[in-house]
């Protein structure tokens, strides 16, 4: 192979025409987002709420948990909101600043026009609690604007204002999004109208907790206190998103956004307009995941699906003949990877309407038909961890009997144990407990099922360590658990 070396400024003028070169080809494979940003940056609003909270923030939070007095305007105030439950429902980048009893609280959003005659969308949490809501358009034109209806557990909210001929967004199905597409967020962060920040998708079907019935798409977009309720673009200038929730230790941007699919939020609005209130399909089973281990004991060739560990009385499974230990493949055709991709299926599927729900039975595939039912409010009927019993349970996990077939899937010869299908933050999952497990034993006490578990943990001495004794694949194994004094 021949070297050619060149010298003086031959040398620099084939490397700087390199560089340029290279430039250029990265200057041309970026997108520009000017003119989607001129084109519908007027459809996107700022929303402003004013409310008079009964409670202060520091009301909220639990008596153990000791944080430091903030300013009124700190972005930390909504952190704090949305782990500790302040008043103004879940949380997000989007609230405001808590104030003290006595005083107007105002919160701040952003929000976009869906239609020419004044419908428009945010978050729930945005405008949760307000007494007043404002909105304030590009041209800096500001309208009361009334609530159609909202519905906390999608965090969608539909509101109206009284204007003609108004900017609108294009929607498009988020179905035809790509994780690592380039997507566009315009907001209020912190209150400065009409910011843009661009990233990619990081990823789909984000199940978080206490949302089990929203499939987030997750990106890198930077999104900050303001920016919540504002649309995510696609490219084509489309909507594909509605930005909700971050994930951050410091209260700001840490490279994790959230956003609620544009069809999901769109079907919540709909119903909205056309009922007053939003209804989701149920099949009342309480499901887990498909462990490598449980799937090679079922037959399947990798993990995947939705493991039915209990079947709710009187529910539209029980009805269908669905029993413990199925696990649910697909659902109306479309496969169910884990556990959490479940519930976002049933929960946008027509009520009462029958639903094909291909199953794994001892082996053998089946499909069942199953009447979709509504979803019910009582919280422990929910599909999912949310809203569960562990989350009341003074160590923090939920339990049920074994039956038959899960001791012989486990291994477990011993009689007796309840079986753990739930574990929330708490003294249990500090002591290492974990789904799945078998307690056997607590304080040197057997159980025979979960009259005995509830008796034993309802005695469980406080600022003490007791022994318990849970049963896994790899054999029993003793954890230290310690229920914390009350102060």
């Amino acid at each position: 192979m021949r070297i050619f070396q060149l010298k003086g400024y031959k040398a620099m003028l084939v490397v700087t025409c390199l560089l340029f070169g290279v430039m250029d080809l990265q200057a041309r494979s970026l997108p520009d987002f000017t003119q989607m940003v001129e084109e519908y940056s007027p459809a996107v609003v700022n929303i402003s709420t004013k409310q008079k909270p009964k409670k202060s923030l520091k009301d909220h939070i639990p008596p153990h948990y000791k944080i430091p007095d903030l300013p009124e305007d700190s972005p930390l105030n909504e952190l704090f909101k949305h782990f500790f439950g302040a008043p103004h429902g879940p949380g997000g980048p989007g609230g405001g600043s808590p104030h003290g009893p006595g005083f107007e609280g105002q919160s701040l959003g952003s929000g976009f026009i869906i239609s020419k005659d004044g419908y428009l969308m945010t978050n729930h949490h945005v405008v949760d609690g307000a007494d007043e809501i404002i909105v304030r358009l590009s041209d800096h034109r500001e309208f009361k604007a009334e609530l159609i209806g909202s519905d906390q557990r999608s965090d969608i909210a539909l509101l109206k204002i009284e204007a003609e001929d108004l900017p609108v967004v294009t929607i498009n199905e988020t179905k035809e999004l790509k994780v690592g597409e380039w997507v566009l967020a315009i907001g209020s962060p912190f209150g400065f109208d009409h910011s843009v920040t661009a990233g990619i998708v990081s990823a789909k079907g984000r199940s978080l907790p206490r949302e089990n019935y929203v499939p987030f798409i997750q990106t890198d977009v930077a999104i900050n206190p303001g920016n919540s309720g504002g649309p995510l673009f696609n490219l084509d200038g489309e909507v594909v998103g509605i930005n909700s929730q971050i994930y951050s230790r410091t209260g700001g941007f840490m490279g994790l956004s959230f956003a609620i699919p544009i069809d999901m939020a769109m079907n919540v609005v709909d119903q909205i307009k056309n009922k007053g209130f939003v209804t989701r399909g149920w099949l009342g089973v309480l499901i887990q995941d498909v462990t490598r281990e449980l799937a090679e004991s079922f037959g399947l060739s990798r993990p995947y699906g939705a493991l039915v560990a209990q079947v709710q009385p009187g529910s539209p499974s029980e009805k269908a003949g669905l029993i413990t230990g199925d696990v649910i493949l697909s659902f109306n055709g479309d496969e169910v990877a884990n556990s959490a991709a479940l519930p976002p299926m049933v929960g946008a599927s027509p009520v009462d309407r029958p639903a094909e729900v291909e199953i794994l039975r001892q082996g053998k595939r089946q499909t069942v038909e199953v009447v979709i039912g509504a979803l019910p409010e009582d919280a422990a009927l929910k599909m999912g961890a949310a809203g569960s019993p562990a989350q009341g349970n003074k160590i923090g996990v939920a339990v049920q009997e074994l039956t038959p077939e899960e001791r012989e899937q486990l291994g477990l010869k011993a009689e007796g144990g309840v079986l753990v299908n739930e574990v929330t933050p708490g003294p249990a999952q500090e002591a290492g407990v974990r789904k799945g497990d078998v307690i056997q034993m607590i304080n040197n006490v057997w159980l025979k099922g979960v009259a005995d578990f509830k008796q034993q943990v309802k005695d469980l001495p406080e600022g003490k360590s007791v022994a318990v004794l849970v049963y896994r694949r790899q054999g029993p194994i003793f954890l230290a658990l310690r229920l914390p004094k009350d102060e």
